[in-house]
């Protein structure tokens, strides 16, 4: 059963957390808008499209940063209990410091719960209109960008090669397919260049080149052009950078597991991406714990010297967040370590300022 204090500090907890993300999406709607307004115009977007849009901008906005709100709501609340002497009334009637904390994990909890439904389910729905609107009508379809050194695994027998593949042209250059069976090599095709045709969805190959490899010689086949079809999509060439961000849980994991297969070049972002969607939540019980730390001693600045650390210790967890993730994202370095490394030294931290509180 909770206790009338309980429940009087849950009711601050959820009830500032809400109320800060009802001021602040507007904020962002209106200042994306006031971005966006021109070539929202200029395309001639349908208001349904717009409207819809905005809607998944919310889920997104509020998912991508409903770390900092949370944190700067404990604090706010947490601090106007502490200026009003409630926190000492509180803890002098026996109430140990642990016990205060109980409400604000109960309220982490249903916070938790709630991200890890948004982040595995709704996010990705809301990621997949947010992007989808801004490449049909603010990027005009430049869903990818060009790519160097593409090297995947097409299927269980065949893999292909491209050293360079230009978006906007939709051709590459040094192609290779290989087919495989077994250990053994049966054939290959080479071009010096490849070009996509949107007409048929054929390709055009260029100093086409292939050689079927024989038990006992080779077969050589030359011609300057040839025009085919292949087993592999466009995507294949060009893989959209945010489809990761597209999909629940379950087909991300799917996901990864094919492009792994594929060996693809972008694992690590699709990791960072997964692994996210663990840290984040979980981050709700290592900020709730530094703010009610930070905030809960009553100091002689009032609630502005609270606000001003709470807002310093948010603006470097989120700094450590994108710093690791983009090292992880673009070289070898581990996206797991990279996701959960801000929450482990935020961690340290929120125990250490635990204890001093405490005291």
């Amino acid at each position: 059963m909770l206790s009338i204090l309980d429940r009087y500090i849950l009711r601050k907890y959820l009830g500032t957390f809400i109320l800060l993300l009802l001021l602040f999406i507007p904020i962002g709607i209106t200042v994306n808008l006031a971005e966006k307004i021109d070539k929202i115009l200029a395309n001639e977007v349908p208001f349904i499209e717009v409207a819809k849009y905005y809607l998944d901008f919310t889920v997104y906005f509020a998912n991508l940063l409903f770390p900092l709100f949370l944190f700067l709501s404990v604090i706010w609340f947490t601090s106007k209990l502490a200026n009003n002497t409630e926190v000492i009334a509180f803890l002098s009637s026996g109430v140990s410091y642990y016990r205060f904390l109980r409400p604000y994990i109960i309220g982490a909890t249903i916070v938790c719960i709630g991200a890890l439904v948004m982040g595995m389910y709704l996010a990705p729905m809301a990621s997949k209109g947010f992007n989808e609107f801004t490449y049909n009508y603010l990027k005009k379809g430049k869903r990818a960008r060009n790519q160097s050194n593409v090297y995947r695994q097409i299927n269980e027998n065949e893999y292909i090669y491209v050293s360079y593949f230009n978006v906007k042209e939709k051709s590459g250059n040094n192609f290779t397919l290989e087919h495989i069976e077994g250990n053994r090599m049966t054939y290959k095709i080479s071009a010096s260049r490849i070009k996509y045709n949107e007409i048929d969805s054929s390709y055009s190959l260029f100093n086409f080149k292939k050689r079927i490899i024989g038990e006992n010689e080779d077969i050589l086949e030359r011609r300057s052009k040839v025009d085919t079809t292949f087993t592999f999509e466009l995507e294949d060439l060009t893989p959209v950078e945010y489809i990761a961000e597209t999909l629940n849980y379950t087909e991300l994991n799917d996901f990864i597991r094919r492009e792994k297969a594929r060996g693809s070049s972008y694992i690590n972002r699709y990791e960072v991406v997964r692994y996210k969607r663990w840290s984040l939540p979980v981050s709700a019980y290592i900020l709730t714990i530094i703010a009610v730390a930070v905030s809960s001693m009553k100091r002689r600045g009032g609630m502005g010297v609270n606000l001003a650390i709470g807002i310093a210790i948010g603006m470097v967890y989120i700094f450590f967040d994108k710093i690791f993730g983009t090292m992880a994202e673009q070289s070898t370095f581990s996206p797991f370590i990279a996701t959960w490394f801000p929450n482990f030294v935020f961690g340290i931290l929120a125990v250490y300022l635990l204890r001093n509180a405490k005291r």
